[in-house]
């Protein structure tokens, strides 16, 4: 995961309660909880943008879209995690406060620290909620974006988009453009920017 576990193997209950008292974010993950460490400019801004496209397109309808400060509890997984934009279109969720548990799109921005883990153990977690149709993980040096959609087989079908393309996130019937996503993001520190 890239974070140090604390040593203080709890439920998921025990989790929810512990956490509800703590003024730092930590993720659950079957027993362990773990540290989550602030992110950068870079990353906080395409979060943003993402967040503010889809509260746009969805502003009125049955779905909400959702920051890195609510939590998605995947009950299958045993998980709590913090996913950096999400959308939940379930009324059940609606009436829930403090975590969602139908998240139809959930998107990470990758890190360093966590983008093996984004697209290793938190995206098998993430599979096991029956609500997920599509998982999106946006790369901020390569300017590309993994979306893996299930697929009416059942199995999950990378969707890869290269730097400058248009994404297409077909569960909340959205396109949007590099230039959205990426606006005001710059380039990797050391970063040649005509690189990019």
């Amino acid at each position: 995961m890239g974070n140090a576990a604390l040593n203080m193997p709890m439920t998921a209950a025990e989790f929810l309660a512990w956490d509800s008292t703590q003024t730092e974010k930590r993720e659950f993950a079957r027993g362990e909880v773990f540290a989550m460490p602030g992110a950068e400019d870079r990353h906080v801004t395409a979060s943003l943008n993402l967040l503010v496209a889809l509260h746009q397109h969805l502003r009125g309808g049955p779905c909400r879209t959702y920051s890195s400060d609510m939590k998605l509890y995947v009950e299958a997984a045993d998980c709590y995690f913090y996913p950096d934009v999400m959308v939940s279109c379930s009324e059940a969720d609606r009436a829930r406060p403090v975590a969602k548990q139908d998240a139809l799109f959930v998107a990470e921005v990758l890190s360093p620290s966590s983008a093996a883990y984004d697209r290793g153990e938190k995206f098998a977690a993430y599979r096991r909620l029956p609500s997920l149709k599509e998982y999106l993980l946006v790369d901020l040096d390569s300017r590309r974006c993994d979306i893996f959609r299930l697929a009416e087989s059942g199995l999950w079908v990378l969707h890869p988009f290269e730097a400058g393309q248009t994404l297409l996130l077909e569960s909340v019937q959205l396109e949007l453009t590099a230039e959205q996503l990426f606006a005001e993001v710059g380039p990797a520190p050391g970063l040649n920017p005509e690189t990019i």
